[in-house]
């Protein structure tokens, strides 16, 4: 099984570090902490290490962070 298949396998859970994550179980997608979007791990690329959470994209990142006000 390929962990990057965003083709299926559901949802998996991540460990976030500073400039990777590691994967606990495998999925294809992992989901935004802010916009509830399910993100294909090969589109990842931001997320947040001390909350251990991931965003689909810089806007989602910014409330993530704290930043950019509430909707």
């Amino acid at each position: 099984m390929n962990p990057f298949d965003s083709s299926g396998g559901g949802e998996a859970v991540l460990e976030y570090d500073d400039a990777e994550y590691h994967i606990v179980k495998p999925g294809g997608y992992v989901v935004c902490a802010v916009t509830g979007r399910h993100i294909p791990l090969k589109a990842l690329r931001y997320w947040n290490v001390d909350k251990q959470e991931a965003y689909v994209d810089a806007a989602a990142a910014m409330k993530g962070f704290g930043f950019g006000g509430r909707s």
